[in-house]
């Protein structure tokens, strides 16, 4: 089985993004993005990657998900295939067909597509945004490991890391690493619980 990683950005209080979806208050330091960037190459967006001498195989996804909101950033900005270097889909019930050739549209079934996804062979799948598809992947227990970049900053308000409530669940902290300019790398596991033991047959 493939690893599915919420790997995204949020505050201290978290949230990801403001209601706007705009990202205002998150870490803009070279230094630290040089960091990132050489950890996660696949992560920054194809029509930046020359701008900011990205260069390489994709090191940890081939795969990545995108809600419509999340989606719907860089469309705003023209940008209709944001990872040419992945397999892209996006996640919408509302949108009617796909802006791009190279982005597959899933509007139905997705619990069911996700979980073929992750039976399949290849590198991780990388959930990169967008709080409703987050909640539904993880109350179907398909998210694996969170890495999360905490920035030192209080939102107040905003898009959550999910949606609505999620179930109580244990974590476990696999790694991490603190930046000068105080964001928190953090990487987590997810625990599964008793019922997901008897559930699935065998241990996690």
């Amino acid at each position: 089985m493939r690893t599915l990683t919420y790997y995204v950005a949020c505050s201290v209080d978290g949230f990801i993004a403001h209601a706007d979806g705009s990202h205002d208050g998150f870490s803009q330091d070279s230094e630290y993005f040089a960091s990132l960037f050489a950890l996660f190459p696949e992560t920054v967006p194809s029509h930046l990657r020359n701008a900011m001498d990205v260069k390489g195989d994709n090191k940890w996804f081939d795969t990545v998900l995108m809600g419509r909101k999340t989606y719907e950033v860089g469309l705003k900005e023209g940008v209709t295939s944001p990872y040419s270097h992945m397999r892209q889909y996006l996640f919408s019930r509302s949108t009617e067909e796909s802006p791009d050739e190279n982005v597959q549209l899933i509007s139905k079934n997705t619990i069911d597509f996700v979980q073929t996804l992750k039976s399949e062979t290849g590198k991780g799948i990388w959930l990169c945004g967008g709080a409703n598809l987050a909640a539904e992947l993880f109350e179907n227990r398909l998210i694996d490991q969170l890495i999360l970049k905490i920035n030192p900053f209080l939102m107040g308000s905003g898009i959550p890391l999910f949606s609505g409530a999620i179930q109580q669940t244990d974590l476990e902290l696999t790694d991490r690493k603190i930046y000068n300019n105080g964001v928190l790398l953090l990487y987590y596991r997810v625990k599964c619980s008793d019922e997901d033991r008897v559930n699935d047959g065998e241990p996690c």
